[in-house]
């Protein structure tokens, strides 16, 4: 199985069981910015307890590692859990939405953009994959994070809210990473 492969089965999955979702992390890097290697799905899915059985049945265990008490730990703590495929070693991660203001936003600014030919689907916005990427640059410092957001305000600029961004830079502490960010795109 191939990422593309993978994407689309959780796809179709997530939208037959009714489960909002979108897809964001390097997934929606590549697809607003540059190309590069991953070997995982990121995906925040609103997964409800009524949903797990179902969740099991789609992703059986003869095909993928998927834990029922990890999807339960998941939604009660408001954390992740994994799916994962042994045969090719990809992994999803699933990111169960916090509930806050900025997870809502995020929800209410979802794209259906087409990654491949023969797949719709919900992806995050770009300016919301820039935020998450500074999230994550300001707890970890990984360069990987600052280059998917300057290859995505470099190809994607037309379509970059930055006053949104701005906004959220603020109300998440992070308008320090922001600024850096833009004085290096001058």
């Amino acid at each position: 199985m191939e990422l593309y492969d993978l994407l689309k089965y959780l796809i179709n999955a997530f939208e037959s069981l009714g489960v909002q979702y979108f897809v964001t992390g390097s997934n929606a890097s590549v697809f607003y910015g540059e190309p590069r290697f991953t070997n995982d799905i990121d995906i925040v899915a609103d997964i409800r307890e009524e949903h797990i059985p179902e969740l099991l049945k789609l992703f059986p265990s003869a095909e993928f590692y998927i834990s029922d008490v990890a999807i339960r730990d998941a939604i009660q703590h408001r954390y992740q859990f994994n799916i994962i495929h042994p045969a090719s070693g990809l992994k999803i991660d699933v990111i169960i939405p916090k509930k806050d203001a900025f997870d809502n936003s995020r929800f209410q600014r979802i794209k259906r953009i087409c990654p491949a030919e023969d797949i719709k689907a919900s992806f995050s916005s770009p300016e919301d994959v820039i935020i998450m990427k500074m999230k994550y640059y300001k707890e970890g410092e990984s360069e990987k994070h600052l280059r998917d957001i300057t290859s995505i305000l470099k190809i994607s600029s037309e379509l970059i809210d930055k006053r949104y961004i701005e906004d959220w830079a603020v109300r998440l502490n992070l308008m320090d990473i922001w600024k850096a960010i833009l004085a290096k795109l001058d």
